[in-house]
């Protein structure tokens, strides 16, 4: 394997390419450089690192991975802030337990991805809400046997990913 097939050389050699095109996509600098590295340390945990004829284009697609996880935990956390933003001050939970919610909170959307939306929500009806099946049936449109598949495909994936 050459020295720009190794993730030292892909660092070596494009870090600061990557940290410019990401700059560009986000506006901001720190923000960029953030995902610069995470971009490479998913590059880092990955199991094989693949022969790279491409090395711009590879991390490219590698970031723009990363990138939209990084809007998708943006999103989740403004969702979450506005949800508790509805909640009476005294049920406030402190912002340690904030943090660990969210943190949870992204876990569990990271857990879910690439399950069906009717499924990821179904779940999140009766794991986050705490809805019966008839309940759920009942706001998602579909019948208390469909709402029992989506959260058995669910649990599926949750007991796999332990």
């Amino acid at each position: 394997m050459s020295q720009s097939n190794t993730i030292e050389g892909l660092y070596l050699d494009h870090h600061r390419w990557l940290t410019g095109w990401l700059r560009h996509k986000l506006g901001c600098p720190q923000g960029a450089a953030d995902l610069a590295q995470d971009t490479f340390m998913r590059l880092l945990t990955a199991r094989e690192t693949p022969d790279i004829a491409q090395p711009r284009a590879f991390l490219t697609t590698v970031a723009k991975r990363v990138l939209f996880n990084h809007y998708r935990r943006q999103d989740l956390e403004r969702a979450y802030l506005l949800a508790l933003a509805e909640q009476p001050q005294a049920l406030a939970p402190s912002e340690e337990e904030r943090a660990i919610i969210l943190q949870t909170l992204m876990e569990l959307d990271q857990l879910l991805d690439g399950l069906p939306s009717p499924v990821k929500r179904a779940f999140l009806l009766a794991q986050v809400d705490g809805l019966s099946y008839a309940d759920i049936a009942a706001q998602l449109g579909i019948s208390i046997a469909t709402v029992k598949r989506h959260l058995n495909k669910a649990a599926m994936r949750c007991y796999f990913a332990l």
